[in-house]
């Protein structure tokens, strides 16, 4: 009776214990704890972190292309085209693809398909190319078909080549204009603007920014003569952004540490980042023999009122012989290493409220006008160059007053009369200045597909480093590391595999950029 008596009392238990298991499993059913998050919830913070991505990593990539410098130290390892070892700098973008994005990317687009909301899926399909695209870009192979591996066992992940990887941005920009195209089921301008930050719901310019990175894509194939079709990358271009009022732009709120744009003075993060003497170059009139209207907005003069910049490595001398007014000052205009004081508005792109561009009209018009030149199309290379100019100039964040805009462009020595005279530097120098504080990873593939320009004329006085990072072996960079602590820590054998380990692995040339 007893033994009874203990079995009936150990089936209600269980009984019990599975009824509290049941309920305790269904959390769904919980409106304060879902496994499920639609859409909307789940957009905005992946576009932010995207483009906060962009931004961490621009401290390092902007020093490579010579964006700016590093005033704080001499010879610097990243101005000197090398890394720092066991850290994870310049592995933000890693971070935010994988991690930020991520599975949060996937449940986006399932949430989407399930419920029929095309726009959302198309959107989300863009951001996923858009995130590997620029992975692949800075980082050569990544991990791509075992990113999201559920086996609880699995712990290496494997690399994917870079082909295969530009093959999937294209497949994924496909399906991201298919479903962009649809205007059936749950799709709703509305309801997508309750997420979308970039573009406020407007699909259009959704599908616009897909073949924009399809031209992206494309053109960086300029390098395979087999390959590479600059029709198509023509083509692209021509169905993607239509004008200023289509570029990709993320704001901030800036109003704390946690709602700023990285490169704002509340935050104070480029604190020693001083801009470069190529870029000075580029805009005082050193390479054109005509001073560009732009200088003023873009850079910021010593307190003396002198123009001056930093070479790569070269440091700020602090001296008694570098008298302060002749110091260089970092992108807000103030002393270096000194943090901005409270109330510090900044300046041009520089600022807690940003903008910051992600896809730009003259971006993408710079690409067409070079795609042309290489076709041999140079009528209609110099129109897309004189668009990218104007673009530029007329963006909401530079804002050349009318007068001194139209007099740059019809100075022949900016803009060619006749077509023929147009010149590669010219795109490429003109391309760079648009892309200045912003399009650091487009700016490196060009530098990068045209060997930093040592043997072209692609970028006029644009100079390398006097001396390389010491394992570089002599070589400029040509890719950044995987990030440390998920790679160097726990992908040990699949890393090996692809040379991660070696002392060089940085200065191998990444497949986009080879013959």
């Amino acid at each position: 009776m007893k033994f009874k008596s203990y079995i009936a009392i150990l089936f209600v238990g269980m009984a019990l214990l599975l009824s509290s298991c049941e309920d305790y499993l269904d959390i769904n059913q919980n409106p304060n704890n879902p496994t499920d998050v639609e859409a909307a919830l789940l957009l905005a913070p992946i576009q932010n972190q995207y483009a906060l991505g962009i931004q961490f990593d621009a401290r390092y990539i902007g020093r490579y292309v010579q964006n700016w410098q590093n005033a704080a130290l001499v010879n610097d390892p990243w101005d000197l085209h090398g890394y720092v070892p066991a850290s994870d700098a310049g592995g933000e973008l890693w971070r935010n693809v994988y991690w930020r994005g991520g599975r949060n990317l996937l449940n986006l687009i399932s949430d989407a398909q399930a419920n029929q909301k095309w726009d959302y899926a198309g959107v989300g399909l863009v951001l996923q190319a858009w995130g590997w695209q620029m992975l692949t870009d800075v980082h050569g192979e990544i991990i791509l078909d075992e990113a999201y591996d559920l086996d609880p066992n699995k712990n290496i992940f494997n690399y994917n080549t870079q082909p295969e990887v530009y093959a999937k941005v294209q497949q994924l920009l496909t399906d991201a204009i298919q479903n962009l195209n649809r205007a059936d089921g749950n799709v709703s301008s509305v309801q997508l603007a309750r997420g979308d930050q970039i573009y406020k719901g407007d699909r259009i310019k959704w599908k616009r920014f897909a073949y924009g990175l399809l031209a992206i894509n494309a053109h960086h194939l300029s390098n395979k003569k087999g390959t590479y079709n600059p029709d198509k990358v023509m083509q692209y271009v021509d169905s993607s952004l239509v004008s200023n009022a289509d570029d990709a732009v993320m704001n901030f709120n800036g109003l704390s540490t946690a709602d700023a744009s990285f490169f704002g003075p509340i935050r104070q993060n480029m604190n020693s980042f001083v801009q470069s003497n190529y870029v000075l170059r580029l805009l005082d009139g050193t390479v054109t023999t005509v001073k560009d209207p732009r200088l003023p907005i873009m850079l910021v003069p010593s307190v003396d009122g002198v123009y001056r910049g930093l070479n790569p490595g070269q440091g700020q001398s602090t001296a008694a012989s570098a008298p302060v007014a002749s110091r260089t000052v970092n992108v807000w205009g103030l002393p270096v290493n000194v943090n901005p004081p409270v109330g510090t508005l900044g300046r041009f792109l520089f600022t807690d409220k940003g903008p910051m561009p992600l896809m730009t009209y003259a971006q993408l018009q710079f690409i067409k006008a070079e795609a042309a030149f290489i076709k041999g199309d140079k009528a209609t290379a110099l129109a897309a160059y004189k668009k990218g100019i104007d673009a530029h100039m007329s963006a909401s964040y530079v804002n050349v007053p009318a007068a001194d805009r139209t007099a740059f462009l019809n100075n022949p020595l900016v803009v060619p009369t006749v077509a023929a005279n147009l010149t590669l530097g010219q795109i490429m120098s003109q391309k760079y200045i648009a892309q200045w504080g912003w399009g650091f990873l487009e700016q490196w593939a060009d530098l990068r597909r045209y060997n930093y320009g040592v043997g072209t004329d692609a970028f006029p006085t644009f100079a390398l480093p006097n001396t390389f990072y010491g394992d570089n072996g002599g070589k400029p960079v040509q890719r950044l590391r995987p990030r440390y602590n998920s790679e160097y820590v726990w992908n040990i054998p699949a890393l090996t595999k692809i040379g991660g380990f070696d002392l060089d692995f940085h200065t191998k040339p990444v497949w986009f950029t080879q013959p």
